[in-house]
C-alpha cells in the first residue's frame, strides 16, 4: 500500500461538520466560521530527520523548511498564512544550541511573511528529530484555488525550475505566496498545486480531481541547472527531464488557465516578477492521465513523483 492508497482508506469515514467546505483531498482545508468576509485554511505537515533532511544540515535551513513546506500549501489557495503552531519531537538526547537554530531559521521566515508561532508541544522521538507545524491562513471568499477545477483546454503553467532540488534548494526555497496571490487577483485560476513530490505526481492530483487528463510538451518543461549537472556528473542520475519529472521539492507552483488567458498572463508575469520565470509547458485535455509531445510523437507517461511507503 503506498502514501496514497493509505490516505484514500484513512480518509473515506472521516467525521465532518458545517464548518468544512474542502476537506481532505487539497493542499488545505478550507473551513466557513462564519466571518464574513473569509474563509480559514488549515494545513499540517512534517519534516523528519532522515527523510527530509540530514542530521549534518545547517539547523536553521530545518526550521526554514520545516515552516515552509506549510507556507507553501497555503500558496498553493493563494491564501495568506496567519499563525503557527509546531511540535517538537526528539531524541532525549540532543544538543540545546541546534534546536535553539532551527527556531531561529524558523523564526526569520515566520516574520518575513508575518507569521506569528504561537505555541505548539514538545515530545521524545526516539533516534530522530521530527518537526511537525500546524498552520492557519485565510483567503477571500470565492478567491481559494483547489485542485478540482481544471478545464479541457486550459494551458498549464509552471514557476522556476524544476529538478535537483536536493543539491541544496530544498532547504532554502521561498515560498511563492506573492506570486499565488497576484495570479488569483488578477487572472481566473482554475486549479493549482504547489510541486512537493514532483511534477509527474503532482500533476496527477489535479487531474485525479477535475477528472481530465494533460498532455506536456517535452521541450518547454523548465529543468534546473542542478539537474543537468548531475546528469552529467553521475552516470547513475537521472536523465534531466525524468529528473525535473520526478524529483520532487521544488515548491514551485503549477497551475491552469483558460488558454485565452495565457498570453496575458505571460506578459503581465514578466513585469511584475521579472526575476522568476514561468512557464507555459502543455495543455489539460479531455482524456486520462499524462501525455508527452516531443518531435518524435506522444507517449504516455508511466513514471510517477515521490511517494511514502513506495
Amino acid at each position: 500500500m503506498n502514501e496514497f492508497e493509505l490516505i484514500e482508506k484513512l480518509t473515506r469515514t472521516l467525521p465532518t461538520n458545517k464548518s468544512v467546505v474542502t476537506g481532505s483531498g487539497d493542499d488545505c482545508a478550507v473551513l466557513d466560521l462564519g466571518i464574513p468576509d473569509k474563509l480559514l485554511l488549515f494545513k499540517t505537515d512534517a519534516v523528519v530527520e532522515g527523510i527530509h533532511f540530514k542530521a549534518d544540515a545547517a539547523p536553521e535551513k530545518i526550521g526554514h523548511k520545516a515552516l515552509a513546506r506549510c507556507l507553501s500549501d497555503i500558496a498553493a489557495m493563494a491564501g495568506t498564512p496567519t499563525t503557527a503552531l509546531v511540535t517538537l519531537a526528539l531524541p532525549k538526547i540532543f544538543e540545546g544550541a541546534f534546536i535553539e537554530a532551527i527556531y531561529s531559521g524558523m523564526g526569520a521566515l515566520a516574520r518575513k511573511h508575518d507569521v506569528a508561532i504561537a505555541g505548539g508541544e514538545t515530545t521524545t522521538n526516539p533516534e530522530r528529530i521530527l518537526i511537525s507545524i500546524a498552520l492557519l491562513g485565510t483567503v477571500p471568499r470565492g478567491k481559494a484555488v483547489l485542485r478540482s477545477g481544471a478545464e479541457a483546454g486550459d494551458a498549464i503553467f509552471v514557476t522556476g525550475e524544476l529538478g535537483g532540488s536536493l543539491a541544496a534548494r530544498h532547504l532554502e526555497f521561498d515560498p511563492r505566496l506573492a506570486e499565488a496571490q497576484w495570479l488569483a487577483e488578477h487572472f481566473p485560476i482554475h486549479a493549482m498545486i504547489d510541486l512537493s513530490d514532483g511534477l509527474a505526481g503532482d500533476l496527477r492530483h489535479i487531474l485525479k480531481a477535475s477528472r481530465v487528463g494533460a498532455e506536456l510538451l517535452t521541450s518547454s518543461v523548465p529543468i534546473s541547472r542542478a539537474a543537468k549537472l548531475a546528469s552529467k556528473a553521475e552516470s547513475s542520475a537521472k536523465p534531466p527531464l525524468l529528473a525535473a519529472l520526478t524529483d520532487g521539492e521544488d515548491f514551485e507552483l503549477l497551475f491552469t488557465v483558460a488558454s485565452k488567458h495565457a498570453v496575458p498572463l505571460l506578459d503581465a508575469w514578466r513585469l511584475r516578477f521579472p526575476k522568476l520565470p514561468v512557464t507555459c509547458i502543455g495543455k489539460i485535455t479531455a482524456g486520462e492521465g499524462i501525455t508527452l509531445r516531443d518531435k518524435t510523437g506522444v507517449r504516455r507517461l508511466s513514471a510517477h513523483g515521490y511517494e511514502h511507503f513506495a
